[in-house]
């Protein structure tokens, strides 16, 4: 590990962190030198993964469609360590039915979540960041905000906003050294997709040229690179991570034909 892919003396709020991706990337960036807000809607899990990362990480609850919620997280986190250095919007919901059965109620409350929620996270760190000369903030879209989905209206519109989004964020903080950038997970093993069926390991989602689903700690490796000094050149990218399935339609090659 180099000096710069370390996250040491840096603050990072990370959204969802409760469990899943957002727990991942909260071990990993205390286990590279961060101090990280954990806030989720999950009180007890979220507590319960503070207390394990120890002194370096706290715990808020936190409803990422409320201004006043975001206020609080971004005032506690100075409070707390001094700085607002990184921002993970993870938070969100994920939901599968055909565009047609989708109800005008649901979309809002997907939309509400998954896309208001990271214009107002991302509005609310930008003051903290510009004061310290700059920082960082990962927007967790998805594989269905690079691809069209099916079963994805409200979650798949969500996540392509947030791609968006972040190309906006990117090219208009560029020059206050304010770093904007997507990360795009495949399907990927956590609480929240374990009642589609997958299963962690090799062999068990042929839809994918690697031909198994992601790992949390895998996408959490992606984040906590682009919340680092190592990532220092890179803004508005939109990073897959996705074992090759938004790459195209998966086609089986043996050698020697």
């Amino acid at each position: 590990m180099t000096e710069k892919s370390k996250l040491d003396g840096k603050t990072v709020i990370i959204t969802g962190g409760a469990r899943g991706l957002g727990a991942e990337a909260a071990r990993l960036a205390v286990a590279r030198g961060a101090r990280v807000v954990i806030t989720d809607v999950l009180d007890d899990e979220g507590a319960a993964t503070a207390a394990e990362l120890g002194k370096n990480a706290r715990f808020l609850r936190h409803d990422v469609t409320s201004e006043q919620d975001w206020q609080r997280v971004a005032e506690f986190a100075v409070a707390e360590f001094g700085r607002i250095d990184g921002l993970v919007n993870n938070a969100g919901i994920s939901t599968g039915q055909l565009l047609e059965a989708e109800t005008v109620e649901h979309f809002r409350k997907v939309i509400d979540i998954n896309l208001t929620g990271v214009f107002i996270g991302m509005r609310t760190v930008i003051p903290a960041m510009k004061e310290i000369g700059g920082g960082s903030i990962v927007n967790i879209s998805s594989a269905a905000g690079l691809m069209g989905l099916a079963l994805t209206s409200s979650y798949g519109a969500s996540k392509w906003g947030v791609r968006g989004l972040t190309k906006i964020g990117a090219v208009e903080l560029g020059t206050a050294g304010v770093r904007v950038n997507s990360v795009h997970p495949g399907m990927t093993f956590t609480p929240m997709t374990a009642s589609t069926g997958i299963r962690s390991g090799a062999g068990n989602y042929p839809n994918t040229p690697m031909g198994r689903v992601g790992e949390a700690s895998e996408i959490a490796e992606a984040v906590v690179f682009l919340l680092s000094d190592a990532a220092s050149y890179i803004t508005g990218a939109e990073l897959a991570v996705d074992g090759g399935w938004t790459t195209g339609p998966t086609v089986k090659y043996v050698m020697g034909q």
